[in-house]
């Protein structure tokens, strides 16, 4: 893996960036750098305005998703590759981590039944933050999962009806009393566990960088959205009334709704306006404090690669970074994006080109301190773990042009939050996209 480093000589106008090779200390991280850290120096992410902001400065970051972590940490066999996987993501200046705090009624629950846990795995999601705090990364952890995977809003509804509950579909999870109260014991339970490694309570615990209410909600039985939003809004203050310190957001892909029909040519199909999600009005949600956005061309506009993917993943990015901007005011984070090994005419030239594409757009959001936050690749692997691959699997080192990219990209956005400080006003020149 080629490293890059920038160097940096600040001048009046900041405006000197020298590219050089190879690595410097930020990709030389380990564990043991930060095995003193102390709480009081690993400080929590906040919003100021449209941008993420520690100690008062601005964070924009790039960051990976890998699902799976806490399952892995439960056995000891295989809780090695947490660690694997967290130095070479550190090592590529990666800095968020997106993952799942829950498991519901599946192999190695998290959750067997509504309030009943599994301590053993609950010790491997204390691994996974005790150790993501080692190497500095900060985690997005979700809280429960739209499709059937590790259990999700299904299970809900079938704990429900094995309680004699007469519930019709998997969306009474989002309007049923029972089953949100099923939910919300989770969501405190996960918040105030005190982790058994650090003995940190999670709702204390700056290593995590956010709460998400659900990966990729959708509530197709009720197409204007009213459903879901009233879910938003009650699970959106439940949680900040147990945890007021950490940020939250939704888990939404992203699509535009009825609330901005002016909107609805950016979704990538007409079946994305009838999902019961509303981009612009659910984040408006009081508790919200930042917009995700999901991506996905070879999935939702055709299997086969083509030009129309990249103007699409231009148009849905840029659409979506202005009303952060415009209209909710906050930042936003891409927090899915990837492209399969299994579609039709992929090359690892277009792989690399998608990528490019999502990162220089969030470098133009950086270059004049905008709402584009950062992005997380769907999704990191460490080797040896390649039979977990969905076909979107990136496994540093055997995808080397991806590396440096990744790399770069790391390195360009870390040495602007170092170099300014968008809130202290100051009007030296601004860092352009090219100059980065």
């Amino acid at each position: 893996m080629l490293n890059h480093k920038l160097s940096v000589e600040d001048d009046e106008n900041m405006a000197n960036v020298v590219l050089h090779s190879p690595s410097d200390e930020w990709h030389n991280r380990s564990r043991e750098d930060d095995e003193g850290l102390e709480q009081d120096t690993w400080s929590f992410v906040k919003v100021q305005g449209k941008q993420f902001i520690v100690d008062g400065n601005p964070f924009y970051f790039n960051g990976f998703n890998t699902y799976w972590l806490m399952v892995f940490a439960t056995d000891q066999s295989t809780r090695g590759k947490v660690s694997q996987l967290f130095q070479e993501a550190s090592n590529a200046g990666l800095s968020v981590c997106r993952t799942w705090a829950f498991n519901d009624g599946q192999w190695r629950a998290l959750q067997k039944s509504p309030s009943v846990y599994d301590e053993q795995v609950f010790k491997g999601l204390d691994f996974v933050v005790s150790e993501a705090r080692k190497y500095r990364l900060r985690l997005i952890l979700s809280m429960v999962n739209n499709w059937d995977d590790y259990g999700g809003k299904a299970q809900y509804v079938k704990w429900g009806k094995e309680a004699g509950l007469n519930l019709t579909s998997n969306d009474d999870f989002f309007s049923h009393k029972t089953i949100k109260s099923f939910y919300k014991a989770h969501v405190h339970t996960l918040l105030n566990r005190v982790n058994s490694i650090t003995n940190i309570t999670y709702k204390d615990d700056p290593t995590i960088f956010a709460w998400e209410l659900m990966n990729e909600p959708r509530c197709e039985s009720n197409p204007s959205g009213d459903k879901l939003q009233s879910w938003i809004e009650e699970m959106a203050g439940y949680v900040k009334r147990i945890d007021p310190k950490h940020l939250l957001e939704i888990g939404l892909e992203g699509f535009f709704g009825p609330s901005t029909p002016n909107r609805l040519q950016f979704n990538p199909n007409t079946h994305s306006q009838q999902d019961g999600t509303d981009f612009i009005r659910n984040h408006q949600v009081l508790g919200i404090d930042f917009a995700s956005v999901h991506l996905y061309p070879d999935s939702w506009l055709s299997s086969s690669t083509t030009d129309a993917h990249i103007n699409f993943t231009k148009s849905w990015m840029q659409s979506h970074i202005e009303d952060a901007e415009n209209y909710l005011k906050m930042p936003v984070v891409f927090s899915e994006f990837g492209v399969s090994t299994k579609h039709p005419g992929y090359t690892i030239s277009y792989h690399d080109t998608v990528v490019n594409t999502v990162y220089n757009i969030i470098l133009n959001s950086t270059s004049r301190g905008g709402s584009g936050g950062g992005c997380l690749l769907w999704q990191l692997f460490p080797e040896g773990t390649e039979y977990m691959d969905d076909g979107y699997a990136i496994v540093l080192s055997k995808f080397p042009s991806t590396s440096s990219i990744i790399s770069l990209h790391s390195t360009r956005l870390n040495t602007f939050n170092s170099l300014c400080s968008w809130s202290c006003k100051r009007k030296d020149k601004l860092l352009q996209n090219d100059e980065l």
